[in-house]
């Protein structure tokens, strides 16, 4: 008895593959937040996860008012189902998408994640000495509106803590970094096609600075803003 042949779509361009992910998604949504969701997921780029949308369009593709369609959004918002970005563009939140997202973007993460982890990569260099204050939580918060990439973030980070600690060496001391502010200009140096070999070396020199360096000294530090 001959196999079954394999199943075949009719239309495969406008395939999705609504897996786990999707499915938790009715048991957390309205029937009309659902509905956008679903649009959403349907017709978002597949390696980003995300889709560029404004209400209004929404409203009259989707044939239910702009209100109808602002409540939808703010569900989706709340429920951490989706991220609603400036530029009017609108993320699937990494729980609710299936596909692995391609290139230096990296998933798409809530505010608090994402303000939490550029917290967590900004203390744990030896040559950051803050309490990360609400100036940069601010900064962080801003950086996710903006769509910054977390990996550029990371980057920039690593960037230029290798450059203080390489002026920390050329002058036989300095002054410690005390606000995200000091890296604000070097997430799009950081987000250029740069290769992954490089960013492993820039690790590998910070990790071999920090585990030889004894430290900034208790006397004569000026802060570094």
């Amino acid at each position: 008895m001959s196999a079954a042949p394999p199943f075949r779509l009719k239309q495969s361009s406008g395939w999705f593959a609504a897996g786990r992910e999707v499915d938790g998604a009715p048991g957390l949504l309205s029937d009309g937040a659902f509905r956008l969701f679903m649009w959403l997921c349907l017709h978002a780029d597949r390696g980003r996860g995300s889709i560029r949308a404004n209400r209004l369009g929404l409203s009259r593709t989707l044939g239910r008012s702009i209100e109808q369609i602002a409540v939808a959004l703010d569900e989706l918002s709340d429920k951490g189902v989706c991220i609603l970005c400036t530029g009017g563009r609108i993320g699937i939140a990494e729980p609710f998408w299936p596909y692995h997202r391609a290139g230096a973007s990296g998933p798409i993460t809530a505010p608090a994640t994402y303000v939490g982890e550029v917290k967590r990569l900004f203390l744990e260099r030896r040559c950051v000495r803050s309490i990360f204050t609400a100036a940069d939580e601010q900064l962080a918060a801003e950086l996710h509106r903006t769509g910054v990439p977390i990996t550029d973030v990371e980057r920039a980070v690593l960037l230029g803590c290798l450059r203080k600690y390489a002026a920390l060496l050329n002058n036989g001391g300095g002054a410690p970094i005390t606000s995200l502010h000091y890296f604000r200009s070097l997430p799009n140096e950081a987000g250029q096609n740069i290769s992954p070999d490089y960013w492993k070396y820039v690790v590998r020199k910070i990790q071999a600075f920090e585990q030889r360096w004894p430290g900034f000294g208790a006397v004569g530090d000026n802060e570094t803003k």
